[in-house]
């Protein structure tokens, strides 16, 4: 399950440090605002150990098939000023 929260207010619901309130855009380098910030929480009607976390969508291996996450997570998404397309960036428990 997450919550969303819309604005600055979600900046300290996060799992490790509080994100900024501007990134840098992935896309063209412009100034990016916070938007909103989804942080997985558990259900209260089951046990956290069986939640349904994005980090169980797709197997962890240790072979070269790529990363995944490894725990319930955080995203905040921004808004580039300059071209409006969206830079994430997110943390693990």
């Amino acid at each position: 399950m997450f919550e969303v929260t819309i604005g600055k207010e979600g900046l300290t619901h996060t799992w490790q440090h509080d994100f900024l309130e501007t990134t840098k855009c992935v896309h063209c380098s412009g100034k990016a605002l916070i938007g909103f910030v989804a942080f997985e929480t558990p259900s209260d009607d089951s046990p956290a150990i069986e939640q349904d976390y994005v980090c169980r969508l797709h197997p962890m291996t240790q072979q070269s098939d790529g990363l995944w996450l490894h725990d319930c997570c955080a995203v905040a998404v921004y808004f580039c000023r300059n071209c409006l397309f969206p830079t994430a960036l997110f943390n693990e428990a």
